[in-house]
């Protein structure tokens, strides 16, 4: 059977899936989004996804046509009528369709759309050899221009950055803000660990507060480890002990290089193995089962 595309309250087959050319979404980037992951027929933060869309919803003034819990429910039904155990969902909302204007008062409706599909951003060889990050020229949007807080689906600024870091032979690239402070990589956020300590740029300079972010940060802090949001620089990376990157697609890369210069010892350290052994563990036992209980699950 074809991957099924959930839209406006209607299943389509993945090649008949379609949007209005007057969709302000496609027009003028005007929506948001969420990307989610299942993991052995389970949903993984599923009600915290959720939450950041509702709240990127009402800052950009976009009211969702359904209520919370609808919406996880026709996650769930999503990921079920495609018979998958583990996933990546995509789910879009966006202001609707309007005119070839900006007014958003045009658009009578929000549109939303809920994709399930299989994801594998990095290969697993990856996972042990380590990333290589280039610092980025491209600097990240202001936050009193568009804040990084709203998930919204205009992500020029980070493709530009990412064209930079295909160019220079890199895995990602790291972005800065305007005042030379490390925000984030163009889809994850990043962290280094330095004399046991872990670090991550302090939102105030304009991050998304990732969901795995946040897992991190909780897993790191239960198991005694110190966890700083701080001002950082280049510098702060070159001289680390250990650095990763975090996403809900990405999970917890190592990153092994920045601009020609080796984290640490060139290769994963320590406490990157430990915390990705330990998400992965997460990820496996927690989230929101798709499937009733005693049922078994499809063939992966």
């Amino acid at each position: 059977m074809a991957l099924q595309v959930w839209i406006d309250g209607q299943y389509f087959d993945k090649d008949q899936a379609r949007i209005s050319v007057w969709d302000h979404g496609l027009l003028y980037g005007d929506g948001i989004f969420e990307g989610i992951r299942a993991y052995n027929g389970r949903v993984f933060r599923l009600e915290e996804h959720l939450e950041r869309l509702y709240r990127s919803a009402r800052s950009v003034l976009i009211e969702i046509p359904m209520p919370l819990p609808e919406m996880a429910e026709t996650v769930l039904d999503c990921v079920r009528r495609n018979h998958l155990v583990e996933a990546y969902i995509r789910l879009l909302v966006t202001r609707g369709v309007g005119d070839l204007g900006l007014d958003p008062r045009k658009c009578r409706r929000a549109s939303v759309v809920v994709i399930a599909d299989r994801i594998s951003l990095y290969p697993p060889e990856t996972y042990q050899a380590g990333l290589k990050l280039v610092v980025a020229g491209t600097r990240k949007n202001a936050v009193d221009a568009l804040n990084p807080r709203i998930k919204s689906m205009n992500y020029l600024n980070n493709i530009l950055a990412k064209i930079e870091a295909i160019q220079a032979g890199a895995a990602e690239s790291v972005m800065l803000d305007r005042n030379g402070f490390v925000t984030e990589c163009t889809s994850e956020n990043i962290f280094t660990v330095r004399n046991g300590v872990l670090f991550t740029p302090t939102p105030v300079v304009g991050i998304l507060e990732g969901i795995t972010r946040s897992v991190v940060m909780e897993m790191a802090r239960s198991r005694g480890t110190r966890v700083e949001e701080a001002f950082m620089t280049t510098h702060d990376l070159f001289m680390a002990d250990e650095c990763f990157v975090t996403g809900t697609g990405a999970e917890i890369l190592p990153v092994v290089e920045v601009s020609g210069r080796p984290i640490g010892e060139g290769r994963p350290g320590p406490v990157t193995r430990e915390l990705l052994s330990a998400y992965r563990d997460l990820t496996r036992t927690e989230g929101t089962p798709v499937y009733p209980e005693g049922q078994p699950l499809p063939e992966a």
